[in-house]
C-alpha cells in the first residue's frame, strides 16, 4: 500500500494578481513541499516579489487559491497568517537601523518567545552578531543587516520562510555563507521560498527551482536543469513590460 502523498506547506493555483485593476500575475501555480527549499527565479519585473506578496497575504488575488498546509487562506490578514507560522523576509531586511542589535532581537519576544531564547539561538546560528549586539543594526554590514534580519524571523519558529533576494548586494563569501544557513533550516524541517534575480547560489540548495518571466511561471523543475536554461530564458525575454 503506497504512502499518501505530502501535503504542500503552501500552494498557489491560478493565481491572478497585482494592482488596482491591473494584473502583474497571470495564472501562477506554485508549491512548496515540506521541508524543501523551493528557488523562484526571473529578471527584475517578472512577478517574483508581487508572488511573495501574494503568498503572505499583503496582496489579495484578483482569481486562483492561496493554500497553507491545504487550507485555503484567501483573505486571512498578513498577521493572522503571520501567527500561522508565514515569514517573509522582505527585499531591503526589514530591520530597525535605529536600533541596537540586542534591542531589535528584543522586539520578537512580542511574538511570546522569551528574550533568552531569542539571544541564544540567534548567536548560535550568526556568532558575528553576538559581537555587535551593541552596535546600531542601520551602521552593521549588508550581511551582518541579513543575519539579524533571519534570526528575527526564525525566533518565531515558522513554519515557512520566505526570502526576498537574500544575496542582493551581498559579497560572494557572505552569501555563501547564509545559504549554507537555509541548507540548514530546510535540513531541520524548515520550507523555505526564495526569490532571486541572480541564481547560482541558491541553486546550490534548492530542492526545486522555477523560471518565472512576464508573471508566469515558465519552467519549473531540477535545479541542475533549470540551471541550464536560465540564460536562454533571460536572453530571450524583453524589458519594460511587467512591474513588480
Amino acid at each position: 500500500m503506497s504512502a499518501e502523498p505530502a501535503t504542500p506547506l503552501l500552494e498557489l493555483v491560478g493565481i491572478r494578481a497585482g494592482y488596482g485593476t491591473i494584473d502583474v500575475l497571470h495564472g501562477v501555480d506554485l508549491r512548496v513541499m515540506p521541508g524543501t527549499v523551493y528557488a523562484l527565479l526571473g529578471p527584475n519585473g517578472a512577478g517574483k516579489t508581487t508572488t511573495l506578496g501574494v503568498a503572505s497575504g499583503q496582496i489579495e488575488p484578483h482569481a486562483g487559491s492561496v493554500l497553507l498546509d491545504g487550507h485555503e487562506v484567501n483573505g486571512v490578514s498578513p498577521d493572522r497568517l503571520a501567527r500561522a507560522g508565514v515569514c517573509l523576509i522582505p527585499e531591503g531586511r526589514g530591520i530597525f537601523p535605529n536600533l541596537t542589535v540586542a534591542e531589535n532581537l528584543r522586539m520578537c519576544t512580542y511574538a511570546g518567545v522569551s528574550y533568552k531564547q531569542v539571544q541564544e539561538r540567534a548567536f548560535a546560528q550568526f556568532p558575528r552578531l553576538q559581537e555587535r549586539r551593541n552596535q546600531m543594526a542601520g551602521t552593521l554590514s549588508g550581511g551582518e543587516q541579513q543575519m539579524l534580519a533571519m534570526s528575527r524571523a526564525l525566533s518565531t519558529d515558522p513554519a515557512i520562510l520566505m526570502l526576498d533576494e537574500l544575496s542582493m548586494g551581498l559579497a560572494p563569501i557572505i552569501v555563501e555563507e547564509l545559504y549554507e544557513q537555509v541548507a540548514s533550516l530546510a535540513e531541520a524541517g524548515l520550507s523555505i521560498l526564495i526569490v532571486e534575480q541572480f541564481a547560482q547560489a541558491v541553486l546550490g540548495v534548492a530542492n526545486e527551482a522555477a523560471i518565472m518571466l512576464h508573471g508566469r511561471i515558465q519552467r519549473t523543475g531540477p535545479p541542475a536543469e533549470i540551471a541550464e536554461e536560465l540564460t536562454a530564458a533571460y536572453l530571450g525575454m524583453s524589458t519594460g513590460e511587467d512591474h513588480e
